[in-house]
């Protein structure tokens, strides 16, 4: 069993508190990371959009693009 598959039938035992505490483990993450480089904080903003814009393109194609 490849390493792909089996994270796949892992993730499909999630439940949606499952994937919500994930997300809210990940943005604790990140305000650690802040909080130890400040310097983080001077990136300007439009790198952080093309960021946000460029990671939501594959979950917005598996929405509403592709067929089922």
């Amino acid at each position: 069993m490849n390493i792909m598959k089996f994270f796949n039938q892992r993730v499909k035992l999630f439940s949606i508190w499952d994937v919500k505490l994930a997300q809210l483990s990940a943005i604790a993450f990140v305000l650690i990371l802040v909080k130890l480089i400040p310097a983080v904080i001077s990136i300007s903003i439009w790198w952080f959009v093309a960021i946000c814009i460029i990671a939501a393109l594959r979950p917005i194609y598996a929405m509403f693009v592709k067929k089922s």
